[in-house]
């Protein structure tokens, strides 16, 4: 049995042909798919492909065919919401004949039109078509075809998956003041994204409906990210009326909330109820274990990949899927302090 490893050259075709005792026009037909090649050389030349390690490259296959099987999935980051999300694509994709390319400038895309750039690099030589996650700039004439995960302008032209941000803000908020709460903190995401402004409409909603004021000194802007929600959560914790509850947009801020109130000598949720948005894998994982808002992210990754071939294979598809969102009680609100 012959090992390939990293430290060795790279195979050829010729080392393939060389090893199975035929031309390399032959082993170019196996690697291609085809047809004129007998059975038992098919299966000869396969053991040797498997033996050896040859891969074809990616851009030598896709000039012969325009086609490369490879679906890209393209993020400015990965943190847990996209990580998510590619974790459902990578599960869909098997059964597919696809193979998945996760791609990201490593936090430097997160400037307007990141995915323009992502894309113009693989499109074409690289990959059949693209998942994009939370693009900024959606455009139709992309070159291949894509499908949007939570588009920062919501849905448009392009072919779009989300979940129902609204409703799933209202439930989150209809759990806080179904406990008790009056006096509730919003801490709120990007402004540049839709479904961040769909979360704070879904709050105020459900404030208005129950006839609670929305006290305008406890909504902040949080951004989504720890760092950037740590001065608003200090603010509005510190505010000499400060909330019972704060719902946070995002679970990674909820939890850096949670942090917050433990310097400031606030227990949760004995002192301050907190509820998030996303349901990561780190919501179950905090302390205390975070009450929050379910986005079926696995599953809308996994639907944005059998959207995406359906796309590539022209079938008829509806083009925009919005998952619904569920609450999740853990451990991190309780009815206010009388």
């Amino acid at each position: 049995m012959l090992h390939h490893v990293d430290s060795t050259p790279r195979v050829k075709m010729e080392d393939v042909a060389r090893a199975a005792g035929v031309s390399v026009a032959t082993v170019s037909k196996v690697v291609n798919s085809r047809y004129g090649v007998a059975q038992s050389t098919l299966t000869r030349v396969q053991e040797v492909i498997d033996e050896l390690g040859y891969e074809a490259s990616l851009g030598a296959r896709s000039l012969r065919s325009h086609r490369t099987n490879v679906l890209g999935i393209l993020v400015a980051e990965f943190e847990p919401f996209s990580t998510e999300l590619l974790k459902g694509a990578s599960s869909a994709v098997g059964s597919t004949g696809y193979e998945l390319l996760a791609y990201s400038g490593g936090g430097r895309g997160a400037d307007v039109g990141w995915e323009r750039r992502y894309l113009s690099r693989l499109s074409g030589t690289l990959i059949d078509g693209a998942i994009i996650v939370t693009p900024t700039v959606v455009e139709a004439n992309t070159g291949v075809p894509v499908v949007a995960v939570d588009p920062h302008t919501g849905p448009t032209g392009l072919p779009t998956v989300d979940s129902d941000n609204f409703a799933g803000a209202v439930l989150a908020t209809e759990h806080l003041i179904g406990l008790g709460h009056r006096r509730i903190g919003y801490l709120g995401g990007r402004l540049d994204l839709e479904s961040a402004r769909l979360r704070e409409d879904g709050f105020r909603k459900a404030m208005d409906t129950a006839g609670l004021p929305v006290d305008e000194a406890l909504v902040a802007v949080g951004g989504y990210r720890p760092e950037t929600a740590d001065g608003p959560a200090r603010l509005l914790l510190g505010n000499p009326d400060r909330p019972t509850a704060v719902f946070a947009a995002n679970d990674l801020s909820a939890i850096h909330v949670m942090a917050v109130a433990g310097e400031l000598g606030l227990s949760v949720p004995d002192d301050l109820s907190v509820i998030g948005f996303d349901n990561v894998p780190e919501s179950a994982l905090a302390s205390p274990p975070l009450t929050t808002i379910n986005q079926p992210l696995q599953e809308m990754g996994a639907d944005a990949l059998r959207l995406l071939v359906d796309l590539i294979d022209g079938k008829e598809r509806s083009t925009h899927l919005r998952l619904p969102t569920e609450l999740v009680v853990r451990a991190s609100c309780a009815p206010p302090r009388r």
